[in-house]
């Protein structure tokens, strides 16, 4: 049986088309299958090549080898197919709240303008913003900018979203916020989403699965089912318990081994 996403067999190599250029060897032979509604997260160091695969599954970056098959379709570029929220802001300043969430919804000629209107404000509410969709959002928080992006997101009705550390930028309480809201959101919508990033803690409390990535070049380390060992319904409490700290601390372990190889890498070159 097919799975909802295909990763099979993908390298990536940057700097062979260009005369004299020194080849980087990104990615070296990952295969994956993601279940639709699934969480997965992709977790490593810095430049690992984790947001490079992600990349690809959204048809932003061409695998050098190897293919990526999204519902029984090759993945060749990008479409409304895929949705993608990433670290920075994306939001138009000179257009308020609900008009941003709204301009996700452009492309929708499935349904007429008062549908749009609706799902809109819909997703407004999911991320605690329906009462600002009158405000121009470049006068909200950073924290709300982002929640905007999700929503917008969401709302154009992508088949998978892909997130790029969509809350690195933020601080310490919206990140949380914004952590509990997002899983909140996966659940109840059955969402598929692949979520990048090198923050363990937030890796944990996020994912159906963790994959873990080694230094670049970049293979799989380890594929974790977080699910199997943690509740679907998660809250900050969470966080506390045993089985939690130990998860954490296990790949904490994994991480930190393929930080200090990452660097040493760069140091050598």
């Amino acid at each position: 049986m097919a799975h909802f996403l295909e990763i099979d067999r993908i390298t990536k190599v940057f700097g062979t088309t260009s005369a004299g250029a020194a080849a980087i060897n990104v990615i070296d032979g990952i295969s994956m299958n993601i279940d639709e509604g699934e969480v997965v997260v992709f977790l490593g160091p810095s430049g690992c090549g984790k947001s490079t695969l992600m990349r690809m599954v959204g048809g932003l970056e061409t695998p050098t080898t190897g293919r990526i098959v999204l519902e029984g379709r090759e993945v060749k570029g990008p479409d409304r197919q895929k949705g993608m929220v990433f670290q920075s802001y994306s939001s138009f300043p000179w257009l308020k709240v609900l008009d941003n969430v709204r301009f996700g919804l452009r492309f929708r000629t499935d349904i007429d303008a008062a549908e749009k209107d609706r799902i809109a404000r819909h997703y407004l509410r999911m991320v605690g913003l329906g009462d600002f969709e009158d405000y121009w959002v470049n006068r909200i928080s950073g924290g709300m900018r982002q929640r905007v992006a999700i929503a917008r997101t969401f709302a154009a009705g992508p088949d998978i979203l892909l997130m790029d550390e969509p809350f690195g930028a933020l601080d310490a309480q919206n990140r949380e916020f914004l952590q509990l809201q997002l899983r909140d959101l996966c659940l109840k919508e059955r969402k598929t989403v692949i979520f990048v990033t090198h923050d363990v803690e937030e890796a944990v409390f996020l994912a159906d699965r963790i994959f873990v990535f080694s230094a670049r070049p970049a293979k799989i380390l380890e594929e974790i089912a977080i699910r199997d060992l943690l509740p679907a319904e998660r809250d900050i409490k969470l966080r506390e318990s045993e089985t939690f700290f130990n998860l954490r601390n296990r790949i904490l372990g994994l991480t930190r081994t393929q930080a200090l190889r990452s660097e040493q890498m760069e140091v050598s070159q």
